[in-house]
């Protein structure tokens, strides 16, 4: 094995050919491009996060820290710079959030010097993870995130737990505020704020569920209102604006990922959806528009998902799973989706306004039955065959 200082040098090197390394566009369906490495993975945690550089106290150079995950980003671009607040998993179990930072949006990110001190509040989180980022019309930058406590009404079950939402709010991503978890009746792993006022309140994209995994009686992704972000409760009704569907890639539960993109047609969402099969439960990510006057109407609705895991997507911590929570429209209609896959490793994939809407107007709806599905793509079919030659 290497003496300290050949694997130091080797650690760093192999670190800077991992940030450094180009990400080239793959082809795909039209509606987005994946790329060909994730844009970020453990190994790209800096060393100095994770191994002690004295050699008297860390002779052989040893990692002291290991870190198992790096996951399910928030993003938003500032200065120019693509920003991720991902959610970094140590070998612990415990998550914390790091900004990494790109000046193109698909490789050569970097985390910033040190990881996020996010404040606490009185009742201190086992664990945080998953924070929504979203630049809202009053100024702030929010950050939502799930809150996860042991759940003390069940002492002798240890992986009984609750799951919040915490807020907290910031100007730079560098000095946080904290503010109150959201006060709500059920347990809540998947809220997102709207970016505009909406009748003079802050909206709210929840998910209602009565336990910490289980859905139960929550019916989808709901909206809401609150009066005062710094003392968040929800005390009017959540209405469910899309629902979870038998048979569907929804039909376990579902859940809002980033805040959506305004667009001229509609506000453009990208979200998870969930089912059972053999191999435990299956995560994709699917879209759907509401109208600009009223985000919480749904006006287009494309069937089934819109990126399921393919390749070594597939592979990880928590198989056959996709996860999004952030995604950046450029000023020049480019969106970058930033995605995890099997709680593993972030990916980026690249579309623009006009294709996501053109997809989300233009794709046929689920009619919840195979007849149906038949029907449409014999539709289809009819369609094109006067194109055939033309």
């Amino acid at each position: 094995m290497l003496d300290f200082q050949a694997r130091k040098q080797l650690v760093i090197d192999r670190y800077e050919a991992l940030v450094t390394r180009k990400n080239t566009p793959i082809e795909g369906n039209g509606i987005y491009c994946r790329y060909e490495y994730p844009v970020i993975t453990s190994q790209m945690v800096p060393p100095m996060w994770r191994y002690d550089f004295n050699p008297e106290t860390n002779p052989f150079f040893e990692e002291r820290i290991g870190v198992n995950a790096t996951l399910n980003a928030g993003a938003i671009k500032m200065g120019g710079k693509y920003l991720l607040v991902v959610r970094v998993e140590g070998n612990d179990r415990k998550s914390f959030f790091a900004v990494a930072e790109s000046p193109n949006g698909v490789d050569n990110f970097r985390f910033w010097e040190r990881p996020i001190t996010l404040p606490d509040t009185e009742d201190l989180a086992t664990n945080v993870y998953d924070m929504r980022l979203t630049r809202h019309e009053d100024g702030w930058i929010y950050g939502l995130f799930c809150v996860e406590r042991r759940d003390k009404s069940k002492p002798g079950d240890l992986s009984a737990a609750t799951a919040s939402c915490g807020i907290a709010r910031t100007k730079d991503l560098k000095h946080w505020e904290r503010l109150p978890d959201l006060k709500c009746k059920s347990q809540q792993r998947n809220v997102v704020l709207h970016p505009e006022f909406v009748d003079g309140k802050y909206a709210l994209y929840t998910r209602p569920q009565d336990s910490f995994i289980d859905t139960g009686s929550g019916g989808g992704i709901g909206w809401t209102l609150i009066d005062d972000i710094t003392k968040p409760e929800v005390t009017r009704e959540e209405k469910i604006i899309d629902e979870r569907i038998y048979h569907t890639i929804k039909e376990a539960k579902n859940g809002e990922g980033p805040h959506p993109i305004k667009t001229p047609k509609g506000w453009l969402h990208l979200a998870h959806g969930v089912r059972n099969c053999a191999s435990g439960l299956r995560y994709v990510l699917y879209m759907y528009m509401t109208a600009l006057d009223e985000p919480w109407r749904r006006i287009a609705a494309p069937a089934g998902y819109l990126m399921a895991p393919v390749g070594e997507e597939y592979v990880g911590d928590v198989m056959n799973v996709l996860f999004s929570n952030g995604w950046i429209a450029d000023e020049d209609g480019r969106v970058l989706i930033y995605y995890a896959s099997s709680d593993t490793r972030l990916h980026v994939a690249t579309s623009t306004i006009d294709r996501l809407v053109d997809y989300c107007l233009n794709t046929p709806q689920d009619g919840l039955t195979t007849t149906h599905s038949v029907e449409t793509i014999n539709a289809l079919i009819d369609h094109n065959i006067n194109f055939l030659n033309k």
